[in-house]
């Protein structure tokens, strides 16, 4: 059973348009599902990650509903059929 991921429209256009994906279970961490996604869609994957592979500031990630920073960052596990959701922070005023 693959792993759902889903982007925010704004990212959408990293992405081929899509905000939707399945990555294989094979992927077992926050990690292996965001280096699936950069290995078909390197736009995005810069965008999530920085050079040294580190979630950007402005990118929240939640499996299972819970902020993968307060878990255990891009090695938190991610079970066949979870969810992992990506949320921008938006800043302004």
């Amino acid at each position: 059973m693959p792993v759902s991921v889903v982007i925010p429209s704004v990212l959408a256009p990293a992405a081929r348009g899509q905000t939707e994906f399945e990555v294989p279970d094979a992927s077992g961490s926050v990690r292996g599902v965001l280096e699936a996604l950069a290995a078909e869609f390197p736009v995005l994957g810069r965008r999530l990650r920085d050079e040294r592979g580190a979630l950007r500031r402005h990118v929240n990630v939640y499996v299972g509903g819970q902020d993968v920073r307060r878990l255990e960052g891009l090695d938190t596990a991610v079970r066949p059929g979870q969810e992992v959701l990506v949320i921008q922070s938006v800043a302004g005023g």
